[in-house]
C-alpha cells in the first residue's frame, strides 16, 4: 500500500441532466477506521456510494468526474461485481437474505465450498457436493466476530430483526478480501441493545484491520464510534472532522446549516398561534404506511397557518397526510373543526374540507393519459357531483362549465399548455404538479395537505409552486400543510414547522429556530438532549 489509505475519492463530480447532485467531493478512508458518513436527504450520500459500487445508474447517466483509487491505485468501477472483486461490501438497510435458508447457507450463499464423492471423482465436478463442514466452521468463525451466540445451521426466518442485520454483516466480514464495508444505516430497524450490539461489532470489525464507512443519522453513535466524520450539503463537502474535535450540536449545524430566505413572513411579524382557532388535532394518531411508519402523533394545525412537517426518510412524515386522507390505515384520533373525522376514507376526508396534493403525482396525483381538464375536476366531479347535468336518470358531462373553469385554473396557477385538452403525461413536472394543485383546490378545502411539492423539479418550476403555495395561503387564507425533505423549503415559506423522528414529533420549530436545533431534531437528539440538560 502506498498512500495509506484503503479509500480515497478525490473531487467527485456527478450530474443527471444538468442537475448537479455532486459537486467535487473528496473522502479518505484508512485502514481499520471508522469513518461516519453525515448528510439530509438529497445531500449526496447515496450518489457517492453509487460511484464508489459502480452501480448502472451511474454509467448509464455520463458517468463522473473525478477519481476513486484503492489502496493507492485509481479504479473505475464498472458493476458491483467489480467492487466486491475488488474488497468492497455493503451491508444493506434492507435485507438480502433467503429465509428458508440457514445462516451457513445465507453466509455463503454464491461463495459455497464443496468437495469431492465417489460419482464427482468418475463424471466431474459438477457433481461434488457441499463441504457443510467447512462451510458451518466459516460461518461459525464469522457470527464469532461479532458475538453472536445463535447456531449456524438454525433457519433465517423467524430470526429477530436485529440478528438477520448480524448474519448480513457476518456474510460480508467472511469474505477472504474485504477491505472496506459500507454499513448503510444499519441500526434503522434495530433496537437500542441491538443497535449498542452492533457498534461494538463494527469496533471489532475496525481493530481487524478493515476500513468502514458509517452513514447514518444518528449523532450520538456516530460520537460513539465513529474516528472521523464527513458532513455532505446539497452535493457539496462541508467538513471533515475527527471526532475528539467535534460535538453532537456542530454536527447538527453542519448538517442542515444554509442561508435561508423566508418569504411568508418576517420574524418580527410572527403569528401568534396560542390565539389562533385549532383547524385540526391528532392525537396519538398512527399510521401503517410501508417506510413511512407513524407510530403516535399529537398535533394541532391552526387556522390560516402555513405548517411544515419535515424530518429525514423514512421516519413517518410521508405518512401523516397519506393517512388522514384514508389511503393507508390508521388508528388514533383526528377532529377536523372539533368533530371527529372518520379515519380509513378517503370520500369522507375529502367531502369534510380536507384536500391532498401526493408525493406521487405520476403514480397517484394524475391520470397521465386524460386531458389536462379532466385532471382538474375528476375528484370534484365524483366526491361532490359538480361540473354534472342531470339529464332524467343520467348524469352528462357539464363540458361549458369544465371548460370555463379548467382556462381560469390555467391562468391563475400559470399552467404553461397548449390548451385545457393536453395530455397531463406530455406536460413539464413543474406543470404537472400545478394541475395536481389545481385538482385540489377545485375541491374548495378547508385544508390543503401538499406532500413533496417540488419532487423531481427544476429549480425555476420549484419556486413557482412555493410561491403559488404563499400566495394561496395569504390571498385565500387557506390552511396549508407542506411535508418536504427540503428543509430549507421549509424555512422559506412556513409559520411553524414540525420535525417527525421515528414515527414521532421530535418537536416544532419556528423557521427562525437555530440549524443546531433544527439538525439535532432531524437526527432524533433534541429530545434526549434537552432532558440531559433538565437533568
Amino acid at each position: 500500500m502506498t498512500s495509506g489509505y484503503v479509500l480515497q475519492m478525490k473531487k467527485i463530480k456527478k450530474e443527471y441532466f444538468g442537475n448537479k447532485v455532486l459537486k467535487g467531493v473528496s473522502l479518505s478512508v484508512k485502514p481499520g477506521e471508522i469513518h461516519a458518513l453525515l448528510g439530509e436527504n438529497g445531500a449526496g450520500k447515496s450518489t457517492l456510494m453509487n460511484i464508489l459500487f459502480g452501480m448502472p445508474v451511474i454509467h448509464s447517466t455520463g458517468g463522473f468526474e473525478g477519481e476513486v483509487m484503492i489502496d493507492g491505485k485509481q479504479v473505475n468501477v464498472k458493476s458491483p461485481k467489480e467492487a466486491m472483486e475488488i474488497g468492497i461490501g455493503m451491508v444493506h438497510q434492507e435485507f438480502m437474505l433467503v429465509p428458508g435458508f440457514s445462516l451457513t447457507e445465507n453466509i455463503k450463499l454464491n461463495r459455497e465450498i464443496t468437495k469431492e464423492n465417489p460419482l464427482s471423482k468418475l463424471v466431474g465436478k459438477s457433481l461434488n457436493i457441499l463441504n457443510y463442514k467447512q462451510m458451518n466452521k466459516d460461518a461459525r468463525k464469522a457470527l464469532d466476530t461479532l458475538e453472536i451466540n445463535i447456531e449456524e445451521w438454525a433457519k433465517v426466518e423467524g430470526l429477530p430483526v436485529g440478528y438477520m442485520q448480524f448474519v448480513e454483516i457476518a456474510r460480508e466480514i467472511d469474505k477472504s478480501n474485504v477491505k472496506l464495508l459500507v454499513f448503510d444505516e444499519p441500526t434503522a430497524v434495530l433496537t437500542e441493545s441491538e443497535a449498542d450490539n452492533l457498534m461494538k461489532s463494527m469496533k471489532l470489525i475496525a481493530a481487524s484491520g478493515i476500513a468502514i464507512l458509517f452513514i447514518t443519522h444518528r449523532l450520538d453513535e456516530v460520537m460513539e464510534c465513529a474516528d472521523h466524520v464527513t458532513i455532505l450539503r446539497d452535493g457539496e463537502l462541508v467538513a471533515t472532522r475527527k471526532k475528539e474535535e467535534t460535538s453532537v450540536g456542530e454536527l447538527a449545524e453542519l448538517m442542515v446549516g444554509r442561508k435561508v430566505e423566508v418569504t411568508s413572513q418576517s420574524e418580527d411579524g410572527k403569528k401568534n398561534f396560542e390565539n389562533l382557532e385549532t383547524m385540526l388535532s391528532m392525537k396519538n394518531f398512527q399510521v401503517a404506511m410501508p417506510g413511512e411508519e407513524v407510530k403516535g402523533i399529537d398535533l394541532e394545525i391552526k387556522k390560516g397557518e402555513i405548517l411544515g412537517i419535515g424530518g429525514l426518510a423514512g421516519q413517518g412524515k410521508i405518512g401523516i397526510a397519506n393517512g388522514i386522507m384514508g389511503l393507508y390505515e390508521s388508528n388514533g384520533e383526528v377532529s377536523l373543526k372539533g368533530k371527529k373525522l372518520k379515519l380509513n376514507d378517503t370520500r369522507t376526508a375529502l367531502k369534510s374540507g380536507l384536500a391532498f396534493v401526493s408525493e406521487d403525482r405520476r403514480g397517484v396525483g394524475l391520470l397521465l393519459d386524460s386531458s389536462i381538464e379532466h385532471n382538474i375536476v375528476v375528484t370534484t366531479m365524483q366526491v361532490k357531483g359538480k361540473f354534472l347535468n342531470r339529464i332524467a336518470f343520467f348524469d352528462q358531462l357539464d363540458r361549458k362549465k369544465i371548460r370555463k373553469h379548467a382556462l381560469k385554473m390555467i391562468e391563475d396557477l400559470d399552467i404553461r399548455c397548449t390548451g385545457p385538452m393536453q395530455l397531463t403525461r406530455r406536460l413539464s413536472g413543474g406543470n404537472q404538479q400545478k394541475v395536481c394543485v389545481a385538482r385540489a383546490l377545485t375541491l374548495e378545502p378547508d385544508i390543503l395537505f401538499v406532500s413533496e411539492p417540488t419532487r423531481g423539479i427544476d429549480i425555476g418550476a420549484k419556486k413557482l409552486v412555493l410561491d403559488l403555495l404563499v400566495k394561496l395561503n395569504e390571498k385565500l387564507g387557506m390552511t396549508i400543510v407542506i411535508t418536504s425533505s427540503e428543509l430549507a423549503e421549509l424555512r422559506s415559506i412556513c409559520d411553524r414547522i414540525a420535525i417527525i423522528s421515528e414515527g414521532e414529533v421530535e418537536g416544532i420549530l419556528s423557521p427562525f429556530a437555530s440549524d443546531r436545533d433544527f439538525g439535532l431534531m432531524m437526527a432524533g437528539e433534541y429530545r434526549k438532549m434537552h432532558s440531559k440538560e433538565a437533568l
